[in-house]
């Protein structure tokens, strides 16, 4: 080969190998003297591989979502929808009922014409989204029920949404590569979470599971000067409303923030009852964004800002413009947080004022962004691993491929002499390599990973051994060292191509499984294989024709 080609081949292995110790090794911010000490090296080291639950240790939860109750609600909120939206149209309905149970999801509008009961569903199609559900007309009734390949399909598109706001909260409170999927079979609505180096998880699960269900709610009462109408039980604001809760009323809990200041910690403030107008006027899935603030600079004086998006601004801005004088409340999970009476057309702004402070402001604000989940959720199990857990899996690991990396530099020493020094080599730079590719890929380590670390190395030594074999075959054929080198490259070459795609081609099918260790597993393969045909080829062929270009009439080869 010419010594102009050798020298290209030799530089752009420095450079890949100098680039594969720096993304492995090196800082990732202005260097200094520490960190070219052994501790500095090996702290570099653990920063810069991202490593899995099992390497580093954290916590492993297994959640499901509540799809019934999601259907439940569903439908009791189409039932009322309905109701609300035929009686605004004037048109002859009597009342309304909803089944929710054993798999059954139906509303019924029950009618004083027969007659009109074309007209009705017209109205109602209008304003309520009965696309899939089924509609049947019988006497003064009509009823929509939810067929059941209508309700699998929303219960996958509910843990879907689930999985979404888990992963916005998650990815809020900045857990490093955490695993997030679908678990068990897709019935079961189950998700897996894996957080690594999260050890105390009891604030990330509250916030996950949290409610988020914000809404801007009408006061029944009398305008401003007079002050908001208050029950001081239950019962009371239940009387104020004849006895029983129509449907477009609901009775919240309420707590003014002036007693809530001024009652000491160790007593419960004094709760009084609101009664507010039905459905609400905007709710939290019209926000854009929501942000924890503090006006007085008090740790527990916090309050959550919100803005609306275009088409909630619009709608509130229009409903403000019709109701100065009148008063709102801000239902924060069922729960008003503040009472205020509109002064003047509000558009996108919004706060919920109350004693918050700034750990609570900001998990509310968290959970109003990242939207409300679609159900409830139950943690079905819960583990965690403890450091030192994941620091034996790093020993008993690194061990393992310590012990297989050196019997293989023995027996290929051993078998291969000094060309085995080559194949040494090569071995080394595909695990440096492999290290870096995971690296650079931002990819997690966990212990089925160095599993296909290890069986990555198995694969350099075939390569390495179909290459060495085939060179020993053109050698005792009669060949030159110069001739069986290019030959024995040249021919096992397809060879190694042939094995590494295949095995390629089943690790995408196992990166293909929902098993995150087996993915884990899969990825560190893949690219092992794919950096062995840079090192067990490129490299190795290079060492060889750097030995031919310094003697050019070498007469035998150790192998």
């Amino acid at each position: 080969m010419k010594k102009r080609n050798l020298t290209i081949r030799t530089v752009i292995i420095l450079v890949v190998t100098l680039l594969g110790i720096y993304l492995v090794f090196g800082p990732r911010r202005a260097p200094n003297a520490q960190d070219f000490t052994w501790n500095g090296i090996k702290a570099n080291l653990e920063e810069n591989i991202n490593l899995g639950l099992d390497l580093k240790g954290g916590s492993h939860l297994v959640m499901r979502v509540l799809t019934d109750d999601y259907l439940r609600a569903l439908t009791e909120n189409n039932a009322q929808a309905a109701m609300t939206a035929a009686t605004d149209a004037k048109l002859p309905v009597t009342g309304n009922s909803s089944v929710a149970e054993n798999g059954t999801y139906s509303v019924t509008l029950q009618l004083s014409d027969g007659g009109q009961a074309a007209a009705v569903a017209e109205e109602v199609k209008k304003k309520v989204d009965f696309l899939n559900w089924t509609e049947d007309v019988s006497g003064n009734s009509i009823t929509w029920s939810l067929p059941s390949t209508v309700q699998t399909v929303l219960k996958n598109q509910a843990v879907e949404q689930a999985l979404k706001v888990i992963e916005s909260r998650i990815n809020a409170f900045g857990v490093k590569e955490p695993t997030l999927s679908r678990y068990g079979s897709e019935a079961s609505a189950q998700i897996l979470l894996q957080m690594p180096g999260v050890e105390d998880p009891e604030r990330v699960k509250e916030t996950i599971r949290a409610d988020s269900n914000l809404a801007l709610m009408k006061v029944v009462s009398a305008p401003n000067p007079s002050p908001a109408q208050t029950y001081p039980t239950r019962e009371a604001a239940l009387q104020s409303l004849g006895g029983s809760l129509p449907p477009n009323r609901k009775i919240y809990a309420y707590t003014e923030r002036a007693e809530v200041a001024n009652t000491p910690a160790d007593q419960k403030p004094p709760q009084q009852f609101v009664v507010v107008e039905y459905p609400a006027v905007v709710d939290g899935s019209e926000l854009r964004d929501a942000q924890a603030v503090s006006r007085t600079g008090n740790q527990g004086d916090y309050q959550i800002s919100f803005a609306f998006k275009p088409g909630g601004a619009q709608k509130f801005g229009d409903w403000t413009g019709r109701n100065i004088g009148n008063y709102m409340a801000v239902v924060l999970n069922d729960e008003v947080k503040s009472i205020a009476y509109i002064k003047s057309q509000i558009f996108d702004q919004g706060e919920i004022s109350g004693t918050f402070t700034k750990e609570s402001a900001e998990d509310i604000a968290l959970t109003l962004r990242s939207g409300a989940l679609p159900a409830k959720i139950v943690y079905l199990e819960e583990r965690t691993v403890g450091p030192s857990l994941g620091a034996d899996s790093i020993r008993a690991g690194v061990t393992a491929s310590a012990a297989g990396l050196i019997f293989i530099v023995a027996f290929m020493v051993f078998y291969y002499r000094l060309s085995g020094i080559n194949a040494v080599i090569a071995l080394v730079l595909n695990m440096l390599l492999t290290l870096a590719a995971l690296v650079l890929l931002d990819s997690t380590l966990t212990l089925p990973g160095i599993a296909g670390l290890i069986l990555g190395i198995g694969m350099a030594v075939d390569s390495n051994v179909l290459i060495f074999e085939r060179m020993r075959e053109e050698l005792r054929a009669g060949k030159s060292v110069a001739d069986a080198v290019i030959i024995g490259f040249d021919r096992a070459f397809i060879t190694i191509i042939d094995t590494h795609v295949t095995t390629i081609l089943a690790a995408v099918i196992l990166y293909l499984s929902p098993s995150a260790p087996i993915r884990g597993f899969a990825v560190t393969l893949i690219l092992g294989l794919l950096v062995n045909l840079f090192s067990a080829v490129f490299v190795s062929r290079t060492i060889f024709l750097w030995l031919l270009n310094r003697n050019p009439d070498m007469k035998t080869l150790s192998i």
